[in-house]
């Protein structure tokens, strides 16, 4: 995909996290690409064009890696596996977070009901660090909570 285009997608998902007050890190197209297509060690993958076609997706990953340039972790293909991986999980949960909060404000129960289901199956993830167990229990409450609100109305 032209350089461009992403460069444009990367900088829609900046300015939406400026609204939630998330001051993003300059990532270029190339760091974007070698980040989304790298290594993992849990071998699952998210699909560039599903990203990139997913303005919520493409706030996470922005977050994800502006909190892991923050870190002063070098972004590229092998960002994944050679970065403690409790660097990544919490660069991840932050995302999550802000994520969320912009959804909110589109009120899309149908993200946040996907992204609760997500959140549940990354509970039973082995690498996850012990230390966040209790960060994503409580996003998972957060889900949890704000599905039950509009359920019951």
């Amino acid at each position: 995909m032209c350089h461009e285009v992403i460069a444009y997608k990367m900088m829609e998902a900046a300015e939406a996290a400026k609204h939630l007050g998330y001051v993003c890190e300059n990532i270029s197209p190339k760091e974007f690409c070698d980040y989304m297509m790298g290594e993992t060690y849990t071998c699952d993958k998210t699909m560039l064009n599903d990203v990139l076609g997913s303005g919520l997706l493409m706030l996470h990953e922005v977050i994800e890696i502006s909190e892991l340039k923050k870190r002063g972790v070098q972004i590229n293909n092998m960002t994944l596996t050679s970065c403690d991986k409790a660097v990544v999980y919490e660069a991840h949960l932050t995302a999550t977070e802000y994520e969320i909060k912009y959804v909110l404000s589109r009120g899309d129960l149908t993200w946040i009901r996907l992204r609760l289901s997500h959140a549940r199956e990354w509970l039973k993830d082995e690498n996850l660090p012990e230390n966040l167990v209790e960060r994503l229990r409580s996003i998972v409450s957060w889900l949890s909570g704000l599905t039950a609100s509009v359920d019951d109305v």
